[in-house]
């Protein structure tokens, strides 16, 4: 297989394995590998193509096998520079699949119930996944700064990544996000900047921002590094499978704000099946967003095929992106899938999350909760099959999110003796 490589500014040629190309996902023109988002034919996304026809299926499996325990086990299907693993990065991924056997018996799944657990990552949230994708295409084209628009997790994790590898970054965030994130965003250094408005308006300005001279040298994760930065999502698919024993599941429950993650998973699964290390069999992908940000269930329900922009209201503010980029995707894949898309309240969201954990341990942000709320709220529905095997996503750690959760504390208080102990019910 040849060699891929593009101009950068700091360096003649860069390598980056295995991707070929952009490639738009509306009209299939492609382009040169760069910092570029948008197809110059018709506007519409680009993403990342790659040429895998050199690999052998078993020479595969046991190179990914043998690899360390992070993302970089799979930087063979990744966009990634052939040195990556001798830069400082902060190596997300591998985190824990739970066979979650109490949460089964609650909502009378027989068929295998798993949570996959990414608050186990460095800044406890999927997002470090695809920074870490984002910093790699960073550093190959010369970029100085990283930066982003977030909904808070995103904040935290280019904050990390930047400092890890030396980078200035400055990020942009709505102005009321949970006090939580804003810690985590700012404690690594770097320039956090408020907007006065919701996610949408962050964004738009950061598009502006990168038109502009003073955004030249910036590397925006989500915006001109966006077909690369959205590859780390991919990675959450192969985990999946590779700790299930190189086998589908059959149904995934997959939250909802861009609809980036769950495009990139379904785009990792049919990867898996292209490569032979999976067996190729149908499976459900469903989208699970809360009701007071809910344009992609919206539109599915009403059997649309364009996604209504919507102004959000949720507690589950990292899910909260009233215009979601990936949204006619997201519906695509739901269809061709025999899936759906599900909302669930806010109620639901607090409820949901008390339930994880108390059955498994897993304390959940709100995202989290609306994955869990979904899938017991399709169930209840019979959309969901409780006989299949099916994996549902926790994406980020609930002590990001303790406002949702403020009323829970202490059950009781009592005297330091065993009588105010027995008083108060707890023998």
């Amino acid at each position: 297989m040849a060699v891929q490589t593009v101009e950068s500014t700091t360096n003649p040629t860069v390598d980056l394995g295995p991707a070929a190309a952009l490639s738009c996902r509306e009209c299939g023109h492609r382009v040169p590998l760069g910092p570029v988002f948008a197809c110059e034919e018709c506007f519409g996304p680009l993403e990342i193509a790659y040429d895998f026809s050199a690999y052998e299926t078993e020479e595969l499996r046991k190179k990914i096998e043998s690899g360390p325990a992070n993302i970089w086990r799979y930087a063979p299907l990744l966009p990634v520079p052939a040195d990556v693993a001798d830069k400082p990065n902060i190596n997300p991924g591998w985190t824990k699949l739970v066979k979650a056997d109490n949460l089964a018996r609650e909502l009378g799944v027989t068929g295998g119930l798993y949570v996959k657990d990414d608050s186990g990552n460095p800044t406890h949230s999927f997002k470090d996944r695809v920074v870490a994708q984002a910093i790699e295409a960073a550093r190959a084209f010369g970029f100085t700064t990283l930066s982003c628009s977030s909904t808070g997790n995103l904040a935290g994790a280019v904050g990390a990544a930047a400092a890890r590898a030396g980078f200035r970054s400055c990020v942009f965030i709505p102005h009321d996000l949970e006090q939580g994130k804003v810690v985590m965003a700012a404690i690594y250094g770097g320039d956090l900047v408020g907007i006065e408005g919701n996610y949408d308006d962050v964004n738009r300005f950061c598009s502006e921002l990168i038109g502009d001279p003073a955004g030249e040298g910036w590397g925006f994760v989500n915006v001109n590094l966006r077909p690369y930065y959205a590859e780390g999502s991919k990675t959450l698919a192969y985990e999946i499978c590779e700790q299930l024993g190189w086998r589908l599941p059959d149904q995934i429950v997959v939250p909802i704000a861009s609809g980036s993650q769950l495009t990139k998973i379904d785009k990792g699964l049919k990867e898996l099946i292209q490569l032979g290390l999976v067996e190729d069999k149908p499976y459900k992908i469903f989208g699970a967003q809360a009701e007071g940000c809910s344009p992609v269930s919206v539109a599915f329900k009403e059997g649309h095929d364009v996604v209504r922009p919507q102004k959000p209201d949720t507690i589950a503010k990292s899910l909260a992106i009233g215009n979601p980029a990936d949204g006619p995707y997201v519906l695509d894949i739901a269809r061709r899938t025999a899936g759906a898309v599900e909302d669930v309240t806010d109620d639901q969201i607090v409820d949901a999350i008390k339930l994880l954990a108390r059955t498994e341990g897993i304390f959940a942000e709100t995202a989290g909760g609306v994955t869990v709320g979904v899938t017991r709220k399709l169930i209840e529905n019979g959309v969901l099959d409780p006989t299949k095997t099916t994996v549902v996503l926790n994406t980020g750690d609930g002590l990001k999110t303790l406002d949702a959760v403020a009323g829970t504390g202490l059950t009781a208080t009592i005297r330091p003796n065993l009588d105010s102990f027995r008083e108060a019910g707890l023998a």
